[in-house]
C-alpha cells in the first residue's frame, strides 16, 4: 500500500500548503481558484465519462443510484457527519463540509485511483498511484485554498478508499474484468460533473446521492457478463 500511503500524505501536505494560503490570499484570488478547481472538475469528469461503452446501463445506475442516494439521505448524513468532525476538532471554516467532500469525490472517483489501487493489490506496481500522488498534491492545494480544512480531511477518505480496495483485491485474488473499470470510471467522471456545476455554483448538485450509482454499474456489468 506504498502508493496510497504516499497518496495521502501528499494530500495532507498540499491541503496544509491551501490552508496556509487562504489565510493570506485576498478573497478575490480565492474567488478565481475556486473557479479554476471547478473549471478542472468538469474537464476531468468529461474525460473519463466519454469512454463509456454502455451508456444505457451507466444511466440506470444513475437513476437507481440517485433514487437510492436520495432514500437514504446521504447528502443530509455526509452533512451531518462533516457537522460532528467539525464540532469534535472545534473547527470554524464554514465550508469544511464542503472541503471534505469536494476532496474525497475529487481525489477518489478517477479511474486512476481504482486502478492504482487494483495495481498495488496484486502486487504489481505503484507507479500510478505515485503518479496521481503528484497530481493530488497541487489539486489538494488548490482546493484547500478555496474551501479550507475539510479538505485536509478528506485524505482519510483516500486512505480508506483506496486501501480497501487494495486490501478487497489482496483478498478476492482475481482479475477484476475491465469492462467494470470503464463503465465505473463514466460513472464517476458524471458524479464530478455534478460537483463541478456545484463548485462553480452554477446549480447545487447533490452528488453524495449519486454514489450508490458505483455500485450498480457494477452489478449491472457484472450481469451483463455473465448472463
Amino acid at each position: 500500500m506504498i502508493g496510497t500511503l504516499v497518496n495521502t500524505g501528499t494530500v495532507i501536505l498540499g491541503s496544509t500548503i491551501g490552508c496556509l494560503l487562504k489565510k493570506s490570499l485576498p478573497e478575490k484570488y480565492k474567488h478565481i481558484f475556486f473557479q479554476v478547481i471547478g473549471l478542472f472538475t468538469i474537464i476531468l469528469g468529461v474525460k473519463m465519462a466519454v469512454g463509456m461503452q454502455s451508456p444505457l446501463l451507466v444511466v440506470f445506475s444513475l437513476i437507481l443510484g440517485g433514487i437510492t442516494g436520495e432514500w437514504l439521505d446521504l447528502d443530509g448524513k455526509s452533512q451531518s457527519v462533516g457537522e460532528k468532525l467539525k464540532s469534535r476538532f472545534k473547527l470554524k471554516n464554514e465550508k469544511f463540509t464542503e472541503g471534505f467532500m469536494s476532496g474525497f469525490l475529487l481525489f477518489c472517483m478517477g479511474s486512476m485511483s481504482v486502478l492504482g489501487a487494483i495495481e498495488e493489490g496484486f502486487g504489481k506496481t505503484s507507479d500510478l498511484l505515485l503518479t496521481k500522488a503528484v497530481m493530488d498534491a497541487f489539486s489538494s492545494m488548490m482546493l484547500a485554498s478555496a474551501l479550507g480544512i475539510g479538505v485536509l480531511f478528506s485524505a482519510l477518505s483516500v486512505l480508506v478508499f483506496q486501501g480497501g480496495i487494495t486490501l478487497l483485491v489482496l483478498l478476492v485474488g482475481k482479475d477484476i474484468p475491465p469492462q467494470i473499470i470503464v463503465e465505473l470510471t463514466s460513472v464517476g467522471g458524471i458524479i464530478l460533473l455534478g460537483l463541478g456545476i456545484t463548485l462553480l455554483q452554477l446549480k447545487q448538485v447533490k452528488v453524495v446521492n449519486l454514489l450508490p450509482s458505483l455500485l450498480f454499474i457494477c452489478i449491472f456489468v457484472w450481469i451483463k457478463l455473465h448472463f
